[in-house]
């Protein structure tokens, strides 16, 4: 166990991403999380691919550090187990539609009752209240109504998602920061009773655009898609080496402008009043990102991050995963480490972000089997016999 959460118990009985990632964040901090699943289908994040040999990769990330056990909560036995387990807990994290835990016995009040000073984090689509509480969702719902995809892909062409569930991680950070803010009252006010986070997807998707509400109620400007020439800087896009490779520009001070300008050789570009700021150069962002567009068409890979690195400049290349696994800073940060995993002796993953000085965190296994951790929670921890486990399996309950 390390971290600055040792000592921290989570029960997660959330399902697929963004609730299970949640859980997972606080995890890789050194929270003790349990996750439980229904028996025999498990959560259905287990059958999504990739999968080698038949074992869920993604999987193994997202439920990385907890522990794992079975137990069919719509059972009224199985509500009860749960019930008995929660004193044990300071963080319940769940992702059912809203209401129905209230239906199987474990409303927010049952749930007090067992443990009064339990946070709960409730992850939903649109939140527990309003017209749409009810609805089904998944990640590119939530962008969708979020105003994500709306701002993503080419102006002239179709809104596109990115190629990754972007809002449920987004949700699982919003989540975990709930959690923690709802954890450090209790820890000022030893009386503060139990909390309920009310977790909306789409608004924690909504709330990355930060300032397209302000922009809409004052200037009644709807923003579009831009594609990759941003909207807020100038010169930056993403342009093609002369070997092929694709690297993004950015930089919106007048010292970076400076620096950028330099790096093509065009110094004299900063004293320009056509761009003497921010503003001015987005104004002639077309005619910025073809100079620059140009003289980085007309070189090397190689050349042009060398040029921009002289120059102080602000230029990336445009990464896949076997470019990030062998960059030299990726590399000395440790940014991917090996973690203990029971199929394939060790994989590899993202390692815990942030860092932590006096309390560093370690990824203790990645996810584990279906229900691997049953006995030693229910006959260890809740103390129940052979004969009770074998009935509650016969039963299906377990």
């Amino acid at each position: 166990m390390a971290g600055p959460l040792t000592g921290l118990r989570v029960l997660d009985i959330a399902t697929i991403i963004a609730g299970p990632s949640a859980a997972s964040l606080l995890a890789d901090y050194g929270a003790d999380v349990l996750k439980v699943e229904l028996p025999g289908a498990g959560d259905g994040a287990r059958g999504f691919p990739p999968h080698k040999d038949g074992k869920p990769l993604w999987w193994k990330v997202t439920n990385r550090g907890k522990r794992f056990i079975t137990l069919d909560l719509r059972r009224p036995e199985g509500a009860a187990l749960l019930l008995r387990l929660l004193p044990r807990f300071d963080v319940l994290v769940e992702n059912f539609r809203p209401g129905t835990l209230d239906g199987w016995g474990l409303d927010r009040d049952t749930l007090w009752q067992a443990r009064p000073r339990l946070v709960i984090l409730r992850v939903s689509g649109f939140g527990q209240t309003g017209p749409y509480r009810d609805r089904p969702g998944f990640a590119r719902v939530f962008e969708a109504m979020g105003g994500l995809t709306h701002l993503t892909g080419e102006p002239d062409g179709e809104p596109m998602h990115a190629g990754y569930p972007v809002a449920d991680n987004v949700g699982g950070l919003f989540g975990a920061l709930g959690v923690m803010a709802a954890l450090w009252k209790r820890a000022r006010e030893p009386d503060a009773p139990g909390e309920e986070i009310d977790l909306s997807l789409v608004e924690s998707t909504f709330k990355l655009l930060e300032f397209l509400p302000i922009e809409y109620q004052q200037l009644g400007r709807v923003r579009q898609r831009s594609g990759n020439a941003s909207q807020y800087s100038a010169p930056s896009a993403l342009f093609i080496t002369q070997d092929g490779h694709w690297v993004s520009l950015a930089g919106s001070t007048a010292a970076l402008f400076a620096a950028n300008c330099r790096a093509v050789g065009r110094p004299e570009l900063g004293d320009d009043p056509r761009f003497a700021n921010n503003t001015l150069r987005v104004q002639h962002a077309a005619e910025l990102n073809a100079l620059f567009g140009h003289w980085i068409a007309q070189r090397p890979l190689a050349q042009v991050l060398a040029s921009f690195d002289a120059a102080g400049g602000t230029i990336a290349p445009v990464y896949g995963i076997d470019q990030i696994a062998a960059d030299p800073q990726m590399v000395a940060r440790g940014a991917i480490c090996d973690v203990p995993d029971d199929d394939f002796g060790s994989v590899q993953m993202a390692t815990v972000v942030p860092r932590f000085a006096n309390d560093p965190c370690a990824i203790r296994h990645s996810g584990g089997a279906l229900g691997q951790d049953n006995d030693r929670v229910y006959r260890d921890e809740l103390g129940l016999d052979e004969a009770e486990l074998q009935r509650l399996r016969e039963r299906g309950t377990v």
